[in-house]
């Protein structure tokens, strides 16, 4: 049968810009469908205008900072106008550059959405396209948890904070994790007076309970307020504010409320039952190809229900498309790390492991933890606050690391590589490190390591016995 492209990607985030990208470098004819922006939710209201909000609140808060660089105070900066400046750069990013990257591929951008009409076809904006194999990455949205009341108030998620055209006065957050922990900073040191609600224990509830309640401490010294273990009963308009209450008793009233409670596989309209295609509200069911229940057709990135980050889909892109086109060998995802980080101030950074997954599994391990309040480069640049903390075998084989901190989003790529690798302590002992970086820590685990394995008297021993008799 002869087919109008041999390849359709439904959706243009990280996954599927990865597969429509590589495809079209492969000399594939390939049709890209988006019913939004290319980038997805990411680029254009996730990953990238919340960083650059990070960036912009940043530069304020150091002028809070004066004092304890030894400067004079001075006044807070003016807030002007951050989410036109984010605006600016995204149409710039998305127009000037993102799109260079498709000149090779068919795209259907603000059409509609895209639905199947049977395994090979799809259709879109009143006409219909066929391919070979068809690529599903549309990725996930957010959830919106059903308390009493919550149709009645206006709520703001990701998908529509940054259409903000001032600081709100006050902002209710209700979810602890990494979208609800960095716009709460961010619009904390923007000027508005920011609390997080949410059901966990402690803040970023995927990652470590000592990184969690350290940035809790850091939160609260920057006037966050956090409520943890609360349950939330009802939310109320009364008058030009909104009133949240929980199980407890607990009333808070604020101006604007940002939802960031979880997110939801985006699967409405797609009509996978035309194709055939297993389901479940957890996503769509994938092999270790990522080929769906109908073997031409694909699931990358979150829309899978796998693991939920940007890089991560981008990784099931590129291992998709290149088993879709090799027909021997299988590019396993699941073999490789993700690295995560959280990027508050200070940073929270994870690879391999979590400390109770280890425990669960029953593997035997050491823990190595140095602290920045330690470092002298740290404690100089104001910056002590964090630590790194890693798991390992006796034998040194890496099973996982967390790092908060300065400078972790980078630092943490190169434990990801560790444990990925195989490669032991000895081996990022013997490796020189920039110094004075904050990378050089991961060098200080190794040491510490080490001289713990000295710390035996049979090896004290033998290192006298053989320094005499050489």
């Amino acid at each position: 049968m002869k087919y109008d492209f041999d390849l359709i990607c439904i959706g243009l985030g990280p996954a599927g810009m990865a597969v429509s990208a590589m495809g079209a470098e492969m000399g594939l004819k390939v049709c890209a469908i988006e019913k939004h922006k290319i980038g997805g939710e990411c680029m254009n209201v996730g990953c990238i205008p919340s960083k650059a909000l990070l960036r912009i609140s940043s530069f304020r808060h150091s002028a809070s900072k004066l004092r304890e660089m030894g400067l004079m105070n001075g006044e807070m900066p003016d807030i002007k106008a951050p989410f036109s400046k984010i605006a600016g750069h995204l149409d710039y990013i998305s127009n000037k550059k993102t799109l260079k990257m498709f000149d090779k591929v068919t795209l259907i951008l603000n059409e509609g959405p895209a639905s199947f009409v049977d395994p090979h076809t799809v259709s879109v904006g009143g006409r219909s396209v066929a391919a070979q194999r068809i690529f599903i990455a549309t990725g996930t949205e957010p959830i919106l948890p059903p308390i009493d009341g919550i149709s009645t108030v206006n709520v703001m998620t990701n998908l529509n904070i940054f259409n903000l055209t001032e600081v709100p006065e006050s902002m209710m957050i209700i979810g602890g994790g990494a979208i609800g922990c960095e716009l709460a900073q961010a619009f904390s040191r923007l000027g508005a007076k920011c609390a997080i609600v949410q059901m966990d224990d402690f803040l970023i509830p995927s990652g470590d309970k000592e990184a969690g309640k350290l940035l809790e401490d850091v939160f609260k010294k920057e006037g966050i307020d956090v409520y943890n273990s609360r349950e939330i009963t009802s939310l109320k308009n009364e008058g030009d504010e909104i009133c949240l209450r929980t199980r407890d008793g607990l009333c808070i009233k604020f101006e604007k409320l940002l939802m960031a409670a979880g997110r939801k596989v985006a699967l409405d309209g797609l009509k996978l039952d035309n194709a055939g295609v297993k389901h479940t509200r957890k996503g769509i069911e994938v092999d270790a190809k990522y080929r769906t229940s109908v073997k031409h057709i694909y699931a990358v990135g979150d829309c899978n229900g796998g693991i939920m980050f940007s890089h991560a889909a981008m990784h099931q892109g590129m291992f998709a498309i290149m088993n879709a086109v090799s027909p021997f060998a299988m590019f396993k995802y699941k073999n490789h790390v993700i690295p995560w980080t959280v990027f508050t101030e200070p940073q929270i950074s994870y690879a391999g492991m979590r400390e109770e997954d280890i425990k669960k599994n029953g593997i035997k391990y050491e823990t190595i933890i140095v602290k920045y309040e330690d470092y002298g480069a740290a404690i100089a640049e104001n910056v002590g606050i964090g630590f790194i903390k890693v798991f390992a075998t006796k034998f040194g084989r890496v099973l996982g690391a967390s790092i908060v901190g300065e400078g972790s989003g980078e630092m943490i790529n190169e434990w990801a590589l560790i444990i990925q690798k195989k490669i032991r302590l000895h081996s990022i002992l013997f490796l020189a490190h920039s110094f004075p970086t904050m990378g050089f820590l991961s060098k200080r685990i190794a040491e510490i390591w080490m001289m713990n394995k000295m710390n035996n008297p049979r090896i004290k021993r033998l290192c006298g016995f053989l320094y005499r008799n050489v």
